[in-house]
């Protein structure tokens, strides 16, 4: 099992330097924070990231590819976004 985050399926070196720069630098720590909160940490920090980071991690947590999300799951993971509190 991958886990340097550039071995994840859906994420590139950029999405990958926007992690390790909110400390985010393993799977198992991707997996601590969740999708969710690793998006809100990266927006948070003033990248500009859209939606797509947001599934590409999910995808990455469960063996996915983004674009295999379907669109309840996808829901979810941007209701979750705008309610989040860190």
């Amino acid at each position: 099992m991958a886990t340097d985050l550039i071995e994840l399926k859906n994420l590139g070196k950029t999405s990958v330097q926007w992690l390790n720069a909110v400390g985010i630098r393993t799977l198992e720590q991707l997996h601590e924070v969740g999708a969710v909160a690793a998006y809100c940490k990266v927006r948070d920090r003033g990248f500009k990231v859209s939606k797509v980071l947001l599934y590409a991690m999910e995808g990455a947590l469960i063996g996915a590819h983004w674009n295999e999300l379907d669109s309840e799951h996808k829901q979810r993971l941007l209701s979750e976004v705008q309610n989040y509190q860190d």
